[in-house]
């Protein structure tokens, strides 16, 4: 799996990136689960995903900032465009910091896994 993922990797990353815009401009159907902040908790999630397959694929590079600034800016950068560029979708600053915590999240995660590959070395 870990070869087969080695070559694949920047394509993966590619194809999370491009979901999270196309899903964060297209019009989706409201649903209530009943939990609190659920958006929020579904913007961390899509950041953490979108951090960690970027960072993997840069991880030998170490351009970990550069990662982690792109993702907290694509993160602005959509909802500048949710609300410029839709009628449906509004940005909200509380997007963004929930974007940003996962986007960090994503990168803590990255570093503690990191760090035990390369001791285990």
């Amino acid at each position: 799996m870990k070869d087969w993922l080695k070559g694949k990797m920047i394509l993966i990353a590619v194809a999370i990136t491009l979901s999270l815009v196309i899903l964060s401009l297209i019009k989706v159907p409201a649903y209530n689960l009943g939990v609190t902040h659920l958006d929020k908790w579904q913007h961390c999630f899509a950041y953490f995903v979108l951090s960690i397959s970027w960072l993997i694929v840069f991880y030998k590079k170490k351009k970990k900032l550069l990662v982690v600034v792109c993702c907290i800016l694509l993160g602005v950068i959509i909802e500048i465009l949710q609300n410029t560029l839709t009628s449906y979708r509004t940005g909200d600053y509380h997007d963004v910091i929930a974007n940003s915590l996962g986007v960090l999240l994503g990168l803590f995660v990255v570093n503690k896994i990191g760090t035990k590959i390369e001791v285990k070395k």
